[in-house]
């Protein structure tokens, strides 16, 4: 009996990284979280198989834009402990690392953009725990649920 499978949102840059980036590359690992929550849901939640919502923040317009998979469990981010690295923390050692990440995989582009402003325009029916939405929050991974999936694709 397999474990459901679960959503997510994942938001990178993409003068950083893109979805033309993933779709060239393939699977690419995903660190640089800094943010212990974002951490949390890559290490405790995100499973092999996983759907992820691929968003591109700090740009115009903001919006998802295309669909990745899950490729592996979260591993120690190897970034933590190159000192060339903007990523690079002091306090992370090998015995106890304080950062993971995940592999994604490609899976599709969108036919188009989904934009935050039309994302906001279905708020109601995302519900009030979509983080997306939520004014103030920066978190660059978030738990998505299948109803919010379905209806975010629905968009397309």
């Amino acid at each position: 009996m397999s474990a459901r499978r679960r959503y997510w949102l994942m938001k990178s840059e993409p003068d950083a990284f893109s979805i033309d980036d993933l779709q060239r590359v393939g699977t690419e690992p995903w660190t640089g979280v800094r943010n212990y929550q974002a951490r949390n849901f890559m290490r405790n939640g995100m499973r092999t198989g996983d759907g992820v919502l691929f968003y591109h923040s700090n740009c115009t317009p903001p919006g998802i834009v295309g669909i990745a998979t899950v490729a592996c469990e979260a591993y120690p981010d190897p970034t933590q402990f190159d000192r060339a690295s903007h990523y690079f923390d002091p306090k992370a050692t090998q015995e106890e690392p304080r950062w993971f990440n995940v592999d994604v995989t490609f899976e599709r582009k969108l036919s188009r953009i989904i934009p935050l402003d039309e994302i906001r325009a279905h708020a109601d029916e995302l519900g009030e725990e979509f983080a997306l939405v939520k004014r103030g929050s920066r978190l660059s991974v978030l738990p998505v649920s299948a109803a919010q999936w379905n209806l975010l694709l629905s968009l397309e």
